[in-house]
């Protein structure tokens, strides 16, 4: 797991002044490198995970010298495509990079399908100039470019381009996301003239010729039945054991000591039992962390309890990070490592449980972000039920709900749920289930800002479910808009950003190539059986898990974020949401800026993530 910085274009020696790898230092603080000439620049930090020696440090370059290559990620299916494709190699290192770096030299961009892991990188061939620049299947690695007249540049990090851009323009439509969803999905970013490169796609250009650049996708996943119909629920149960564990066994494959995030709930418990029975006797260390006050008001339970039950029954050890944080203090740390504005506190327990496992001495951490995505562990998910009942309403009686629970107190958690749900209760079933990830009403989001022209927050959406068949079912097609949006853009993307930010690579099996799409294969009824979320999982759990810790209520990697807005962040609030910051700005309108501050203070509508977000921007 590294950083990665390059440039193709005219200016080149430009990019390589002013230390430019200097702001992504962190992500790989064993070694780092950078190159340039005419046309290129290719900068590189590394952390060393596979093949610890001086061979695996980059830029790597060819034999002949002919090409170089910059990676980020780890390949786990790196022997594999040894075995298959690149037999006549004599390889010099036992690197996933050197076996991606002559895979591409081989088959050049029809390689990249054929990976199984995590990745950003750009490939570079000297003699023709011509470049190749990709993003992994899923979005686990970020990558973001930015092009002008001059060239194009790109990197792990937004930070890294910013001081080479000639203008920096305010995308108000991204901010507009990231108060509603609190994530801002598709290629937006907080400034124009930086994008995200989406997730199974790539670009391919020669750097002598600028209208070369072309953005292709290589890979589109697709929900489709199963072959067999008729498959048992064993059955499916013993495939899905199969993939997971064959996953679990790929990514335990590191040169430095792992570990685990052990939360306590079903998707982190079941890959530690997996690693346990694969490892056999070793002794796993894990991690969880303590965040046990505060959270009724959240609307969740604490986890400690059933990590600690988890630990004992699968004899592993386990390190338990108190979630007591000063957050006037980690605020803008946090911030300026996630690169976007994204509001949510769950980075911060990421970055405090990757700072005790750096300083015990682990590189790597294994944790189960993904299974909610594959399986439908969220409570939308659930929501889903209830759009017959809906369907069947009458539109005048729908409105009088959602009028009756406009005067009830957002303080309650069940409260909240049920003013959400009645958000777009109105509208057709499509922009309802839409709707579940918004954190803020259309008309509130609008009042904000001075102008957003009338962006629609809910068009990427609408793009995705065209790349669908007509035929898919309300979960699968939720399903899919979750690992394209909530996934890739928030879970992966802070994941990845607060483990870097101290060293660690997070793995995460979940996202094997080979067990995502067998999961779009499984009948819906077999993912949500009534309201009984992940149930095939849960069903292969108790093969390896206690059921107290498989049928217990949902959480999440929580925080006091209520509690923290109404009182503990209030100077916060009052400076960097003063009428004096609001009207100098010019993007929001102070007066309701100040008024859903009230509001959500009084506890009349829930703001306290919208304005988390609003102190992000």
């Amino acid at each position: 797991m590294c950083g990665i910085l390059g440039y193709y274009g005219d200016k080149s020696a430009e990019f390589h002044n002013g230390n430019p790898l200097k702001t992504i230092y962190h992500r790989g603080p064993d070694y780092a490198n950078e190159i340039f000439g005419e046309g290129y620049y290719l900068g590189h930090t590394r952390l060393s995970i596979l093949d610890l020696s001086e061979r695996g440090n980059q830029p790597m370059f060819s034999e002949n010298d002919r090409y170089a290559l910059i990676f980020n990620g780890e390949l786990y299916n790196h022997l594999e495509l040894r075995e298959k494709y690149l037999k006549e190699i004599d390889f010099m290192s036992s690197n996933d990079t050197e076996t991606l770096l002559y895979g591409l030299i081989k088959f050049g961009e029809n390689f990249v399908d054929n990976l199984n892991g995590i990745f950003a990188f750009s490939f570079y061939d000297f003699q023709t100039s011509d470049y190749i620049i990709a993003r992994d299947h899923f979005g686990v690695k970020p990558l973001y470019y930015a092009r002008n007249e001059e060239g194009i540049s790109f990197s792990s990090e937004i930070k890294a381009l910013i001081p080479f851009l000639k203008t920096k323009t305010i995308h108000l439509g991204a901010l507009k996301n990231y108060i509603n969803f609190l994530w801002s999905p598709e290629e937006l970013t907080p400034l124009k003239e930086i994008k995200k490169l989406l997730p199974g796609h790539l670009i391919t250009g020669n750097s002598k010729s600028l209208k070369s650049i072309e953005i292709k996708q290589y890979y589109q996943l697709h929900f489709k039945p199963i072959k067999n119909p008729q498959i048992t629920e064993k059955e499916l149960v013993d495939l899905l054991d199969e993939k997971l564990t064959k996953a679990v066994e790929r990514q335990l494959l590191s040169d430095v000591p792992l570990g685990f995030f052990l939360s306590g709930g079903l998707d982190s418990s079941i890959l530690v039992a997996i690693a346990k029975k694969i490892t056999g006797n070793k002794k796993l260390e894990c991690y969880t962390i303590n965040a046990e006050d505060n959270l009724s008001d959240e609307g969740f339970t604490g986890d400690l309890h059933y990590a600690k039950l988890v630990a004992e029954y699968l004899d592993v050890n386990l390190t338990i990070v108190d979630a007591k944080t000063d957050i006037l203090k980690e605020f803008d740390k946090v911030v300026y490592h996630l690169d976007e504005p994204q509001a949510d506190p769950a980075p911060i327990n990421v970055l405090n449980i990757c700072k005790e496992a750096k300083k015990n001495g682990l590189k790597v951490l294994i944790g189960g972000t993904a299974g909610d995505d594959l399986f439908s562990g969220y409570r939308r998910h659930q929501a889903l039920s209830l759009e017959l009942m809906i369907e069947k309403t009458p539109l005048f009686l729908r409105k009088f709900l959602k009028s009756v629970l406009s005067n009830f107190s957002s303080k309650k958690a069940l409260i909240r749920r049920l003013k959400k749900l009645s958000a777009n209760i109105e509208k057709n079933k499509e922009t309802r289930m839409m709707g579940y990830f918004d954190w803020i009403a259309e008309k509130d989001l609008n009042e904000l800002f001075k102008n957003t022209n009338n962006f629609d927050n809910h068009s990427y959406f609408k793009t995705l479910s065209k790349k669908q068949r007509s035929d898919i079912d309300d979960l699968n097609k939720m399903l899919f808009w979750e690992l394209n949006t909530f996934l890739v853009d928030h879970n992966l993307n802070y994941t990845d950003k607060l483990s870097m930010a101290t060293g660690i690579e997070v793995r995460v099996p979940f996202l094997d190539k080979e067990l995502v799409e067998f999961s779009t294969q499984i009948p819906t009824h077999f993912k949500l059986k009534g309201k009984e979320t992940k149930y095939i999982l849960k069903m292969l759990g108790e093969r390896y898990l206690p059921k107290e810790v498989i049928y217990r209520p949902k959480t999440g990697f929580g925080a006091p974020i209520r509690k923290w807005i109404t009182d503990d962040m209030n100077d916060m609030i009052e400076n960097y949401l003063s009428k004096n910051q609001i009207e100098s700005r010019g993007i929001f309108n102070y007066d309701k800026v100040k008024n859903i501050i009230e509001t959500n203070k009084k506890g009349e509508t829930d703001f306290s993530y919208p304005i988390w977000s609003l102190l992000a921007i």
